[in-house]
């Protein structure tokens, strides 16, 4: 029988990414997610549906969404559905969390963030960032030996 484990979750940060380290010096970073839903029920009246996931990014990805992302931050995670059970004074407990393997941004830049990224202000700039921007000019795309004339050209 096949097996397939893949969650692709677009939501909010609900809290501020936690980052921590393994003993061994892996870099683990837990945030809390919040994905909405809107429907509309039988009767015509709009409902919204909130679902709150528990993410777990590990390495270096999960570095940088410490530095990058606070609570409210829109995010795309790409991930597996990890299934934890332990037992405690009360009883036999468990849970169902999302170990994520790749994520993307979303959105600009919100007004809280500053100008070099999430909480690090000391972050230099990307010089490309730095650099004036130019007009392409017609050196920058070199003949590649294509003898086309004008009235072979479809537009």
């Amino acid at each position: 029988m096949a097996n397939f484990n893949k969650v692709l979750l677009m939501g909010n940060l609900t809290r501020d990414p936690e980052l921590r380290y393994t003993p061994s010096g892996t870099a683990v970073c837990e945030f809390g997610l919040a994905v909405n839903r809107t429907y509309t029920t039988k009767e015509g009246e709009k409902r919204d549906d909130t679902c709150f996931v528990d993410v777990t990014m590990w390495g270096r990805r999960g570095v940088v969404i410490s530095e990058y992302f606070t609570k409210g931050s829109p995010i795309f995670v790409e991930g597996r559905l990890n299934y934890d059970s332990w037992e405690t004074s009360e009883g036999r407990r468990s849970r169902l969390t999302v170990v994520a393997e790749n994520f993307e941004f979303i959105g600009g830049r919100s007004a809280g963030q500053r100008e070099g990224g999430g909480r690090s202000s000391s972050r230099p700039q990307r010089a490309e960032q730095q650099r004036p921007q130019r007009e392409p000019e017609a050196e920058d795309y070199p003949d590649e030996g294509f003898d086309v004339a004008d009235d072979e050209i479809p537009f």
